[in-house]
């Protein structure tokens, strides 16, 4: 009933930017909160950013100010600008939403993840 697929990962600079965005195709449902997690290897995975359908948002302390949530709700994509990236956000970036469908049913939906690798 859905699928989300992230895009944009990559390999940059420490100090470069990035934009990944994430893409929720299906029907029959509506997206509450969309937002963005992060595995680095060895490490758990975390929350990085969230945002509700009306736009408000909460960032993890390590990226307040550098990174930026948004969403565009009639295209069902939610994106992740990264700027001032450094090393330590080199991880796999999953994007997720909650997903409720016409009868009641909710759930939260995961994409496959997009590598960000950022060098010294």
């Amino acid at each position: 009933q859905v699928m989300l697929v992230e895009s944009g990962g990559g390999l940059v600079q420490a100090g470069g930017s990035l934009r990944l965005s994430c893409a929720a195709s299906g029907s029959g449902f509506s997206i509450n909160d969309m937002g963005w997690h992060r595995q680095a290897p060895g490490k758990q995975r975390e929350l990085v950013a969230v945002i509700s359908r009306g736009g408000i948002t909460n960032y993890a302390d390590s990226v307040k100010g550098r990174f930026t949530i948004s969403r565009d709700n009639a295209k069902n994509m939610v994106y992740l600008q990264m700027n001032s990236l450094k090393p330590e956000d080199t991880a796999v970036y999953y994007c997720n939403a909650r997903v409720a469908f016409l009868g009641g049913f909710s759930g939260l939906y995961w994409g496959q993840g997009t590598q960000v690798t950022v060098s010294s």
